[in-house]
């Protein structure tokens, strides 16, 4: 496991919960009641992408709606613009696919693919770096690349299954972002159900992988 003695207090908090929900739709207006099922079943970690309509005055709602004790950040984040607007829509941390914003007022988790890329992410000073997309390479890959790099705090996101997450997590992952297979059509209608499930099955993941 991660040292969080060296991370901030967000960063600190979402390797703790070892798991971050991704919240993609066309409309962010499910993502409240999303987020109610998420947070009772121990997921307290929630990025709400910018793709989706209506993201900023849905950061700014779930900050309201939450516990203090979950986090909730932006992801999708692609320019400073977009960063500035996160930030004061609420958002406690950026998540973005790729790299190349400037320090930030919050945790900014920046994407990297090879090797080249997430070395010079951490040299930036990256809390946590955002491996994408992760389905394709699979958790060999990140075990590979923390054998030269072992201080590095890595989070894969994109293309994980819920029952990819221990295999992840044991490969030296300190997080995982977590969308569709996670989501599902939650947040279109979809059964809020069936979506406390699937999340029960994601920390019990967790859970199993750090025991």
């Amino acid at each position: 496991m991660t040292d969080r003695i060296s991370l901030d207090p967000v960063s600190a908090a979402i390797t703790e919960c070892g798991l971050v929900a991704v919240l993609r739709a066309p409309t962010a207006d499910g993502f409240s009641a999303v987020a109610d099922v998420l947070v009772a079943a121990g997921v307290t970690a929630l990025e709400v992408t910018l793709t989706s309509r209506g993201a900023l005055e849905a950061i700014s709602g779930l900050r309201r709606q939450l516990p203090d004790t979950v986090v909730v950040g932006a992801g999708t984040i692609l320019t400073e613009e977009d960063a500035k607007a996160a930030v004061g829509a609420g958002a406690t941390f950026l998540v973005s696919p790729v790299g190349g914003l400037g320090p930030q007022p919050v945790p900014y988790y920046p994407g990297a693919f090879s090797p080249t890329e997430v070395h010079a992410a951490h040299r930036a000073g990256a809390p946590l770096i955002k491996l994408f997309p992760a389905g394709g390479l699979g958790p060999g890959y990140l075990k590979d690349l923390r054998g030269p790099l072992p201080d590095v705090k890595i989070m894969p996101t994109g293309g994980i299954g819920l029952d990819d997450i221990a295999a992840w997590l044991s490969a030296g992952a300190v997080a995982v972002g977590v969308g569709g297979p996670l989501i599902g059509d939650a947040a279109t209608g979809g059964s809020l159900t069936a979506l406390a499930a699937r999340a029960r099955h994601a920390v019990d993941a967790v859970s199993y992988a750090r025991s």
